[in-house]
């Protein structure tokens, strides 16, 4: 089944449910090596999102991810709301103008997030960042992009959650946990377990 501005818009509040019911999680590891907001500051912009999405729905998928993405950039502090900010936007330029999104479109609509996130904070693989459970994401739907956007969205979070499990062994090199150096270890990084929240939201709301 193809993705509508609908159902994209009922996908963002089951995310919004998912990040609310996760938000003391989100908090305690970014206490760990952080400033404990990301919990709070997630919580609030997806907040936001569920209001501005009460208020009208837009027209088109690409429309929606921007109403999402200009909520998170104006709403949401510290790195989260620039960076998810940013990856909704990209999104919704390559979304296009079109009125559902298959398959092969949801992989570049992912490839663009991802691209997005990198450009605007600088990280890369193995950084201990969101950035880790994005590249598998994307890896896992462009070999599952044949399938259809929930089996991608499926893939996309199975291997965003092993991705966001392996910063938990890195030392990471961006942001404020990047100031621990090795004592940041052994503590998963908030940004990578909230993009596979995220995904994982997406990919149950798709079935």
């Amino acid at each position: 089944m193809a993705c509508t501005a609908d159902t994209l818009a009922a996908a963002l509040r089951a995310a919004a449910a998912v990040i609310a019911e996760h938000r003391a999680e989100l908090v305690d590891l970014d206490r760990a090596i952080g400033d404990a907001d990301h919990g709070e500051n997630m919580d609030r912009g997806f907040t936001a999102i569920v209001s501005a999405l009460d208020t009208a729905t837009p027209e088109t998928p690409a429309a929606v991810a921007k109403l999402a993405a200009t909520t998170l950039i104006s709403k949401v502090g510290g790195a989260a709301g620039p960076l998810y900010g940013t990856a909704f936007l990209r999104a919704s330029v390559k979304l296009g103008d079109a009125a559902e999104v298959d398959g092969p479109l949801l992989v570049e609509a992912l490839r663009a997030a991802l691209e997005g996130v990198q450009a605007r904070g600088k990280a890369v693989g193995g950084d201990a960042t969101m950035v880790d459970a994005l590249i598998p994401a994307l890896s896992a739907a462009e070999e599952a992009s044949g399938s259809d956007v929930a089996a991608i969205l499926a893939a996309a979070a199975d291997a965003a959650d092993k991705g966001a499990e392996s910063t938990v062994d890195l030392v990471p090199r961006k942001g404020r946990a990047s100031y621990l150096g090795e004592r940041a270890k052994g503590h998963m990084d908030p940004g990578a377990r909230s993009t596979a929240l995220l995904l994982r939201a997406f990919a149950e709301a798709a079935k």
